[in-house]
């Protein structure tokens, strides 16, 4: 049983909804490991309170720093007083940390974590043609790790397509080997199809792209954590592709998210 004392050093996770994370639990065995006095706790916070939350943490002496995730990452970027070129370049912050000054200091782990993630799982993303699903904080994160990480094409599907221009035009500047493009509800022709939005999270949600089109060959995953196997990778699974869970996403970086926000190890 965990002991909260007033040594206790405080983290969180801020989200809207919250009840799917997992980073708690995680984020628990990461403290149990480094033999830290800390607990991670969830904030389930909507978007119009963000602020507000931001500015209450920098006066809270025993907090650590916090997790972002959705709806928050993007949001989080120009509440930051300090950010890393990275998250500067993405447009997103998924991992805040502050300092005894209270100023807050933020970046972005998910792309890295979702490359990890592949290469752990044995899909070497290099020279691949990916079908990218989103344009928030957590899509822009994976474009741009995928685009360091070699891979040959990236085709945007987003309702809004000006976000999704805009994460390409981004590609294109920094990573003008990768031949960029819109992508309509077809995925057909990528080796990587990836849904980076929160559809499959809830029962009842619609799929986000035209899935009917998956093919065989194809890698399928999911940001997604909860349920593990989503509608999606279950179709995908069904139709013979080789799928990537939304789990080892997190699992490869929270020691990354531990090190930034100045868990002791």
């Amino acid at each position: 049983m965990i002991e909260i004392t007033g040594n206790t050093r405080l983290y969180g996770i801020v989200a809207d909804p919250v009840a799917q994370v997992k980073t708690p639990q995680t984020m628990r065995k990461v403290f149990d490991r480094r033999g830290t006095d800390g607990v991670l706790v969830p904030l389930h916070v909507p978007p119009e309170g963000l602020s507000d939350l931001v500015q209450a943490l920098r006066s809270l002496r025993n907090f650590g720093g916090m997790v972002v995730t959705v709806p928050h990452k993007t949001g989080m970027v120009e509440l930051c007083d300090v950010v890393t070129p990275e998250a500067r370049a993405v447009g997103a912050v998924n991992i805040v940390r502050r300092e005894p000054d209270g100023t807050l200091a933020g970046d972005i782990l998910d792309g890295k974590g979702f490359v990890e993630g592949l290469r752990q799982s044995g899909f070497n993303p290099e020279g691949l043609a990916v079908f990218l699903c989103g344009a928030g904080g957590a899509a822009r994160a994976i474009a741009f790790a995928l685009a360091q990480a070699g891979i040959r094409k990236l085709s945007i599907h987003n309702r809004t397509q000006a976000a999704a221009q805009q994460i390409l035009q981004g590609i294109q500047k920094l990573f003008p080997q990768v031949e960029t493009a819109l992508g309509s509800q077809d995925p057909m022709h990528a080796d990587l199809v990836i849904n980076a939005t929160s559809l499959g999270m809830k029962t009842g949600d619609a799929f986000a792209f035209d899935v009917s089109r998956l093919q065989p060959n194809q890698i399928v995953a999911e940001i997604i954590m909860t349920p593990a196997l989503t509608p999606l990778l279950e179709f995908a699974q069904a139709k013979g592709c080789r799928i990537q869970y939304g789990l080892p996403m997190l699992e490869c970086q929270i020691e990354m998210m531990a090190d930034f926000m100045g868990v002791a190890k």
